[in-house]
């Protein structure tokens, strides 16, 4: 087992408080949006490993590297390779992030292939596909954590745009309530990402002016055109459904959904990829062919995950993939140990009270890397999440 020296994202999105208070660290007044942990070459953890009679700080990927079956487990290894497959964030917005999807496997090896052969550096602006990878990914609140997620019901959200009494926005209120669905959400979406910008800007402006007079429903879409002025994607969040997860709740995000975390405090994890393709508030490269090529247009309620704990305490999250596997124990004062012993790679992640892992004290924030088929107990009294694969 080892103690994890994680690194903080400072994004320009992140919290000025959120990651502090929870780490008991003094506020730098600089936004802190994503602790890292695991062996993405971005930021990758740090572990303490004996070295030539003594000790020092490697990084977990080079870790991983050196010996990848006594990490990661030979079932691991099989199946994804020789990198440990997932990231683990916990994640701190103090403002929205960008309106996003990701690819799927096969659209995102495609591409990927594609813009290697076209000679695209990889740190290129306009650059869709940093890997070949895909990224589904999860996110659990720790606080009442607030998003955008997938496509809200055509005449719900034509409904919502008839109210705010705009012209610029009768025909797009008019196309929502066509049919099929999917056709006409593609229909929408595509005019408003590919309107003149003048014009977009002045449909942002009046909307977000009767978003704010109207309140309720409406109330968050001015919140996100203060942060993002004339940013067509004011308008296409107003195609998504509003949450707001308790703590607890989690939220899963396949290929193709479009979303977007607006504030809150939360646990995330992930493929290991950084493949994004964005559709607004952001001053980014926003691809809209590719993007259309992607998105998926189906409309429904997000499915919001409430396990409920197993007898020996664990409540997992069930996802449809096999990359990341996310657990959580919250464990009351005087709860009986439980072996987390496991043939697969594993972080550990406390954020309330005090668990211990093999007697070592896990403050909140705290973390452990847990090499397959080492020895793992836990006792003592808090909340501790559970990162591993399913190999």
């Amino acid at each position: 087992m080892d103690r994890l020296s994680n690194t903080v994202r400072p994004y320009a999105w992140g919290s000025t408080t959120a990651l502090p208070e929870l780490l008991g660290t003094a506020p730098t007044g600089e936004p802190q949006a994503e602790l890292w942990m695991g062996a993405h070459p971005g930021a990758p953890s740090r572990v303490t490993r004996p070295s030539d009679g003594g000790e020092r700080e490697l990084p977990l990927s080079d870790v991983i590297a050196a010996d990848p079956e006594k990490e990661l487990g030979a079932a691991s290894v099989a199946k994804f390779g020789p990198h440990l497959p997932f990231l683990f964030k916990i994640i701190a917005a103090g403002s929205p992030l960008s309106l996003q999807v990701h690819p799927d496997l096969a659209q995102a090896q495609a591409g990927y292939a594609a813009e290697e052969q076209a000679g695209i550096p990889v740190d290129a602006p306009h650059r869709n596909y940093k890997d070949a990878n895909h990224k589904p990914e999860l996110v659990c609140a720790l606080t009442p954590f607030e998003g955008l997620c997938g496509f809200r019901n055509p005449v719900e959200t034509a409904d919502l745009l008839a109210a705010c009494d705009v012209d610029s926005l009768k025909p797009y209120v008019d196309l929502l309530h066509a049919h099929p669905e999917d056709a006409a959400l593609r229909e929408v979406l595509t005019a408003v990402l590919t309107a003149d910008p003048d014009d977009m800007a002045a449909t942002v402006a009046a909307t977000a002016a009767a978003c704010a007079r109207l309140g309720g429903a409406h109330a968050p879409y001015a919140g996100l055109a203060h942060h993002f002025p004339g940013d067509p994607g004011v308008i296409a969040a107003m195609l998504l459904n509003h949450i707001v997860l308790q703590p607890g709740e989690a939220l899963f995000l396949g290929a193709g959904v479009p979303h977007a975390y607006i504030g809150g405090l939360g646990v995330e994890i992930m493929a290991n990829s950084d493949n994004v393709l964005r559709c607004g508030l952001t001053p980014k490269h926003v691809d809209v062919p590719e993007l259309l090529r992607v998105v998926r247009f189906d409309a429904g309620e997000p499915r919001v995950l409430r396990p409920e704990a197993s007898p020996a305490g664990e409540e997992v999250y069930e996802t449809p993939i096999d990359e990341f596997r996310l657990s959580r124990y919250v464990r009351p004062e005087g709860a009986t140990p439980v072996d987390l012993t496991t043939p697969t790679p594993q972080i550990l992640l406390a954020t309330a009270g005090t668990p211990h892992v093999d007697g070592t004290a896990l403050a909140p924030g705290r973390s452990v890397f847990v090499p397959a088929g080492e020895k793992a107990e836990l006792s003592g009294m808090g909340t501790l999440f559970r990162a591993t694969v399913v190999a």
